[in-house]
């Protein structure tokens, strides 16, 4: 197949296709992802005009390769940081010679499943028993007393003998071929590509991206298999495409490319920094569902919720007593732009159902392109304060630790 026309385009951003750059097929796969609310796809004069949401990341189309790049949050040298960060795996050290790929952060993901699969061939594969049906001349194993009886009718020239060998084709190994298969698309540097093709080669593979990412799903970490985990992060990434799970099918096609919603980085992201801030003074996270949320009764159709992101359990101040601290992570450019009036209400109600009545506050954490910011809002009303919201930002050029050392001091 011909070299696919890069298109270039930002975060957010917006551009022009002609009529002759998008297949039919092509068109259904943005439908899906529109769907999704990835973007958002619109029929022009002379084509389509195709927006992209808050997602970063490549599209391999029929005809041409979209590329959506960071623009305001988390800058692209740093992408890797925080996604690591995120995903509580640890950033591979190759990584860094791909940084100025044409494709970002796509290659960055694919060397990064690289580097831990050749860590694993390095150190050898996992092996464990596999059962295995055979025609042998000799008895190996048991006896598969019904195959001999139907299939061989009493000879005994040849045996049908069920038994366990040590061989590496287990989940373990094959989803990891699998997601090694599906890199090999994504990227346009030669040295990459022909270092993940070398490597393929070596690990079993699944028959559908699906069928291995249900082996993931089901995945236990135990001692035999915990070196796997790093790898095993970076591979369901990559299988799934960015989160896209609806155009994964078993007839072995994907969504064809690896896109990354940045507001669920961004609250997976807040979710572990907070917990690690609030740790050393005694803090933890606590459900805020079930029992434990807010709910809306006797509306028409079903109960609603209401569920921070993050819900912080801390000692009080003085007391034996503990107090309840709701965070919600907002991908928003609330290093320029004032608090949202919806986002007011929102977290004036999470305080209001979780904190106490005497001192009702909640947080936001948002991204800032440069050094960290707090301000507090206070909100009143005739009848007195109705609770106050400290909003932090997050200076996303640092690296995650500092982060996390300053919301320590900024919450406590």
């Amino acid at each position: 197949m011909a070299d696919r026309t890069p298109v270039e385009l930002d975060e957010y951003g917006s551009i022009s296709l002609g009529s002759e750059q998008l297949t039919a097929r092509d068109i259904d796969r943005l439908h899906a992802l529109q769907a999704g609310g990835r973007l958002s796809l619109h029929p022009g004069r002379t084509g389509w005009h195709l927006k992209a949401g808050a997602i970063v990341g490549v599209l391999v189309l029929d005809r041409v390769r979209l590329i959506i790049r960071p623009k305001f949050a988390i800058p692209g040298e740093q992408l890797m940081s925080w996604l690591a960060y995120a995903l509580c795996t640890p950033v591979p050290t190759s990584v860094r010679h791909w940084t100025t790929g044409p494709d970002g952060y796509a290659e960055l993901v694919a060397a990064a499943l690289l580097e831990e699969c050749e860590r694993l061939v390095r150190d050898g594969l996992r092996r464990d028993y596999v059962r295995r049906q055979s025609l042998e001349p000799m008895l190996r194993g048991r006896l598969d007393v019904a195959a001999q009886a139907t299939h061989r009718y009493g000879q005994l020239d040849r045996l049908h003998v069920r038994t366990f060998e040590r061989e590496t084709d287990i989940w373990d190994n094959r989803v990891l071929g699998t997601a090694l298969k599906a890199a090999l698309p994504l990227t346009t540097n030669s040295e990459l590509a022909r270092d993940l093709h070398s490597i393929t080669g070596t690990f079993p593979h699944t028959a559908t991206p699906g069928a291995a990412l249900r082996a993931l799903d089901c995945t236990r970490y135990t001692r035999l298999n915990a070196r796997y985990r790093p790898a095993h992060t970076w591979a369901r990434l990559l299988l799934r495409g960015g989160g896209v799970t609806d155009l994964l099918t078993d007839r072995g096609t994907t969504a064809g490319g690896l896109l990354l919603p940045m507001p669920a980085l961004w609250e997976a992201v807040v979710r572990r920094l907070a917990t690690e801030a609030a740790a050393p003074h005694g803090g933890r996270s606590v459900p805020s569902n079930g029992k434990a949320g807010i709910t809306v009764r006797g509306d028409l159709g079903k109960t609603s919720t209401f569920r921070p992101d993050l819900l912080l359990s801390l000692p009080g101040p003085g007391t034996a007593h503990r107090v309840l601290l709701p965070i919600d992570a907002k991908y928003k450019r609330y290093d320029r732009h004032g608090v949202s009036a919806d986002d007011v209400h929102q977290l004036l109600t999470y305080s209001a159902g979780y904190t106490p009545a005497d001192n009702p506050s909640a947080v936001i954490i948002h991204p800032r392109g440069g050094g960290y910011a707090r301000r507090v809002l206070q909100i009143g009303s005739p009848q007195g304060s109705l609770g106050v919201i400290h909003v932090l930002g997050i200076d996303t050029r640092a690296h995650p630790e500092h982060a996390t050392a300053w919301v320590r001091t900024a919450l406590l």
